[in-house]
C-alpha cells in the first residue's frame, strides 16, 4: 500500500519540483543554444523528459496538497464546533491555576469575554465560600497527577451564581511542564432537581401522615408518620382499599358531600374520624388532593393528614369547663342561661308555660366548714345525682354556684295553674327525695333543701326570671328553710322596697343617721355589770327602724363593714366618757360583730387601732360573735380570738344553742360567756325540751367555766327558772328594754351606779 505522503513530504517535493523546473527554464530560455551544443540530442530529449515527468508529478503534488488544505479547513471547522461549541466549557490552566486557553462556552456560562478570562485566575470566577474547594482539588491532581472531580459555586460577570461541577486532569505542554485541562459542566438544574427531591423527600415523610391512592380507593404509598399515627404498616396497606381505617362514625351522606367537593374542586379538607390498627378511634385533619395528569384526567389522590385527637378532647374539656360544672357535671351558669333564652322563645312558639327553680341546701355551710370539703363536695354530687334521676329527660338540671342548683321546666301547659301545680308537684317531690338519708362517706347525713319558683312566660327576660325565682328562694329560706315558695308580685314590691332601702342606707351612713341604743345585763341581784349596744337607724320619715330590717341587707351589700366600725368606734367613745365616774368606770359594753366583719383580713388590728384611738380600758370591751362565725374557719377564728385576748377583750357565744353546737370547738375558744338565745328562754318554764335544752346549755357553760347570761327574759317565772338552774345573769324587758344614752343614764341613777 502506498504511504500516504505527509506534509513535510509534499513540502519537500514542491521545493525540489521547483529547482527541477527553473533548472529546464533556464536551459530552455537562456542557455540553450549553448546547452545544446554540449548536449548530444540523446541527453536532451532525456532531459526533458525527466522534467515532463516532475512536471506532471508536481501538478499530482499540488492537487493533493490543496485537497488536504481543504481537509484541514475542514478539521479546523470540526475542531471550532467541538471546542468552542461544546455543550461544556473547557480550560487550560497554569498549576498556579491562571487561565491559558478557554473555549466560547467558557465564557457563555460565565457571562464573561474571553480576554477578561485568559492570564486571570479561574479562583476570580468562584464563590469566596467554595475556593477552598478549588484550591484542595487542584493540589490533589498536582500530587497524584489522576483526574479530580469537584462541585462549587461559580460566579458571573453580573454577580449571580450557578452550581458547577469541575472534572481536572493533566496534560503535557510540549515546553516540558504540565498543564491543567479543566472541563465545567453546569449541574445548576441537577442540584436543584436534587434539592427537590430532598425536600419532597423529608416532606413525605414529615410528621403529617401521608397515604397516596388510586383512582378506585388502593393505598399504593405510605410514609412512617402514617404508621405511627395510625398503627398500619406499608405491608398491612399498600395494596389495600382505603376503607380499612373507617371508624363508622360517618354516614354515608357525609363521604358523598366529601367526594363531591373533591371532584368538583380537586381538594377536600376537614376533619375525620378513622380507626387505628388496634380498633380505637381517633380524630384527624385530613387533607385529600387529587392529582392531575394533562390528558389522563385524576391518576391519584394523595392524603395528608395529622392526629387530632388531643385537639379534640382538649376541645372537649374546654367545652365542659366554659358550660359544665367541674363537681357535678351539671350545666353551670353560662349554659344555664342559653337554655333559658332557648326556654322562652319555646314559651312564645308553643304558647306553654315553662318554670324556673331555684334549689338551695339547707345548712350546707354547717356541713362544709365542721365536716371539710371533701364531705361537702360528696354531698352536692349526691344531691346533683338525685335532681337529675327526678326530672324529665327534657328538663335541665344547672349549677348556679356553691351550694344553690336550677331546674329549668320547659313546655308544662298552656294553663297558669296547671303549670303552677305541675311545678310545685315536682318541687314537693324533691324536698321528699331529699329527706331520704345520704352516706357520705360512711357519715349518715339528713339533708333538707329551701325552693323558690318562677313560672316562665314568652314575655320574661332571663333577668327577670333568675331574680325572681332567687327572691322566692329568700323568702322560703326566711320562712323557716325547708320549704317552697313561689314568686308573687308582693315578692316584687318588697324587692323594690330593699333596692330603695339599700340606696337609703348609703345615704344614713353618709348622713350619719345612726344611733346605738344600750340594754342592761344584769346580776341575779340586779345590778347592772355591762349593756349591749345595739344599733338604731334614725330615719327621716320612719322614725326608729330596727336593726332586724336593715342589717340582713347591710351584709348582703357590704355596707356592714362601715356600719361596724362606727359602732365599734361610738361604744368605745362611751366606755371612755363612762371612764371618768367612779360608779360606771367598770361598766362593761357588749358589741356585735358580724361574719363579714370578723373574716377581714385586718380584723384585729383595725380593732387594735380604735382602742389605742380612743384610750379605753380594753376589758371593758366584750365581742359578742354567734356560732355560724366562729365555725366558719376556726384556725382562723381561735387565732384572731387570741389577738384579741391579749388586748384583754373578753368574747361572749350569742345565740347559743341554735347552730351546730359541740363541745370539740367550745374547748378551743377563748370564750368568758355563753348567752342563752330568747327562742329557748320564750317557752320555759312549761317546754320540757326547751327546759332540757336550757339547764344543758348552763351546765356546760359551767362545767367550761364559763359565765353564762340569758337573753330575751321578759317574765318573773323566766328568770326564777333561770336563777334555780344555775344562770345568774339576765337581759330583757324584764328588766329594760334598749335604751338611747340618755335613758339608760337615767335608769343607771336608778339602779344607783349613777348619782341622781
Amino acid at each position: 500500500m502506498k504511504r500516504k505522503k505527509s506534509k513535510s513530504d509534499l513540502k519537500n517535493a514542491e521545493v525540489q519540483a521547483q529547482i527541477l523546473r527553473g533548472q529546464a527554464e533556464l536551459l530552455v530560455s537562456k542557455d540553450a543554444p549553448s546547452l545544446s551544443k554540449d548536449l548530444s540530442p540523446e541527453t536532451s530529449q532525456d532531459l526533458l523528459q525527466e522534467l515532463h515527468i516532475h512536471q506532471i508529478e508536481l501538478e499530482l503534488q499540488n492537487e493533493e496538497l490543496l485537497q488536504q488544505k481543504a481537509e484541514l479547513t475542514k478539521e479546523k471547522e470540526r475542531y471550532f464546533d467541538l471546542y468552542e461549541l461544546a455543550p461544556v466549557g473547557y480550560f487550560t490552566l497554569t498549576d498556579e491555576g491562571k487561565i491559558l486557553q478557554a473555549n466560547l462556552t467558557s465564557t457563555i456560562l460565565l457571562g464573561t469575554p474571553k480576554s477578561a478570562l485568559l492570564h486571570h485566575l479561574i479562583s476570580n470566577f468562584i464563590l469566596h465560600e467554595d475556593q477552598d474547594i478549588c484550591y484542595h482539588n487542584r493540589k490533589k491532581l498536582l500530587s497524584t497527577h489522576l483526574p479530580q472531580t469537584c462541585e462549587l459555586r461559580m460566579v458571573k460577570s453580573d454577580g449571580s451564581q450557578f452550581w458547577a461541577q469541575l472534572d481536572s486532569s493533566i496534560a503535557k505542554n510540549g515546553k516540558g511542564g504540565m498543564d491543567l485541562r479543566i472541563v465545567l459542566h453546569d449541574i445548576t438544574q441537577r442540584k436543584k432537581g436534587e434539592s427537590d427531591l430532598s425536600v419532597a423527600a423529608i416532606a413525605f415523610e414529615s410528621q403529617n401522615g401521608i397515604i397516596v391512592t388510586d383512582t378506585k380507593g388502593i393505598i399504593l404509598r405510605t410514609n412512617q408518620a402514617f404508621s405511627r399515627i395510625t398503627g398500619f404498616n406499608s405491608e398491612d396497606t399498600i395494596g389495600k382499599p382505603i376503607t380499612i381505617l373507617k371508624s363508622g362514625r360517618h354516614n354515608k351522606q357525609f363521604y358523598e358531600r366529601m367526594w363531591s367537593t373533591l371532584n368538583a374542586q380537586g381538594r377536600w379538607q376537614g376533619e375525620i374520624w378513622n380507626r387505628r390498627k388496634n380498633g380505637e378511634i381517633y380524630a384527624e385533619l385530613l387533607t385529600i388532593t387529587a392529582v392531575q395528569n394533562e390528558g389522563l384526567g385524576v391518576t391519584h389522590y394523595v392524603g395528608n393528614f395529622s392526629d387530632i385527637t388531643e385537639d379534640k378532647e382538649s376541645e372537649a374539656a374546654i367545652h365542659r369547663l366554659a358550660y359544665y360544672d367541674a363537681l357535678t357535671s351539671l350545666p353551670n351558669r353560662r349554659l344555664l342561661q342559653d337554655r333559658i333564652t332557648q326556654a322562652i322563645s319555646s314559651s312564645a312558639r308553643s304558647g306553654e308555660y315553662g318554670a324556673l327553680l331555684f334549689v338551695d341546701v339547707d345548712h350546707f355551710k354547717i356541713l362544709n366548714d365542721t365536716r371539710g370539703h371533701s364531705v361537702g363536695d360528696l354531698l352536692l354530687m349526691d344531691v346533683a345525682q338525685r335532681l337529675r334521676a327526678n326530672v324529665r329527660q327534657s328538663d335541665t338540671v344547672g349549677r348556679q354556684g356553691g351550694d344553690e342548683f336550677v331546674i329549668l321546666l320547659d313546655n308544662l301547659s298552656c294553663e297558669m295553674n296547671e303549670a303552677a301545680t305541675m311545678a310545685q308537684q315536682l318541687g314537693e317531690k324533691l324536698r321528699e327525695t331529699m329527706e331520704k338519708p345520704f352516706n357520705l362517706n360512711g357519715l349518715e347525713y339528713h339533708c333538707k333543701i329551701s325552693v323558690g319558683i318562677s313560672l316562665l312566660t314568652k314575655d320574661d327576660t332571663i333577668e327577670d326570671l333568675l331574680r325572681q325565682a332567687d327572691l322566692a328562694l329568700y323568702k322560703a329560706k326566711d320562712a323557716g328553710r325547708n320549704t317552697l315558695r313561689f314568686f308573687d308580685p308582693e315578692m316584687q314590691k318588697e324587692l323594690e322596697f330593699r333596692i330603695a332601702l339599700e340606696s337609703e342606707l348609703n345615704l344614713a351612713i353618709s348622713e350619719k343617721q345612726f344611733r346605738l341604743y344600750y340594754q342592761p345585763q344584769v346580776d341575779s341581784k340586779g345590778n347592772v355589770k355591762s349593756v349591749e349596744a345595739l344599733i338604731r337607724w334614725s330615719h327621716p320619715r320612719r322614725g326608729i327602724v330596727a336593726p332586724d330590717d336593715f342589717i340582713h341587707l347591710a351584709e348582703e351589700t357590704g355596707l356592714i363593714l362601715t356600719i361596724g366600725k362606727w359602732v365599734m368606734e361610738t361604744a368605745c367613745s362611751q366606755l371612755k366618757q363612762w371612764e371618768t365616774h367612779p360608779h360606771t368606770s367598770a361598766l362593761k359594753i357588749a358589741v356585735n360583730v358580724s361574719a363579714k366583719e370578723f373574716r377581714q383580713s385586718d380584723y384585729v388590728a383595725q380593732v387594735e387601732r380604735i382602742i389605742k384611738a380612743s384610750g379605753i380600758n380594753p376589758m371593758l370591751l366584750k365581742l359578742e360573735l354567734t356560732e355560724s362565725i366562729v365555725i366558719e374557719n376556726m384556725e382562723d377564728t381561735i387565732e384572731k380570738m387570741n389577738a384579741l385576748k391579749q388586748f384583754g377583750i373578753t368574747f361572749s357565744m350569742d345565740d347559743f344553742g341554735t347552730g351546730f353546737s359541740s363541745l370539740a370547738y367550745l374547748a378551743q375558744l377563748p370564750l368568758t360567756q355563753l348567752k342563752i338565745d330568747k327562742s329557748f328562754v320564750d317557752n320555759i318554764p312549761g317546754t320540757k325540751n326547751n327546759e332540757m335544752i336550757t339547764r344543758t346549755i348552763i351546765t356546760m357553760g359551767h362545767g367550761l367555766e364559763m359565765h353564762v347570761i340569758a337573753e330575751g327574759v321578759e317574765t318573773q317565772a323566766q328568770r326564777e327558772f333561770l336563777k334555780a338552774n344555775g344562770c345568774t345573769a339576765y337581759q330583757g324587758y324584764l328588766y329594760s328594754r334598749p335604751l338611747p344614752i340618755t335613758e339608760l343614764e337615767e335608769f343607771l341613777k336608778r339602779t344607783s351606779l349613777l348619782p341622781a
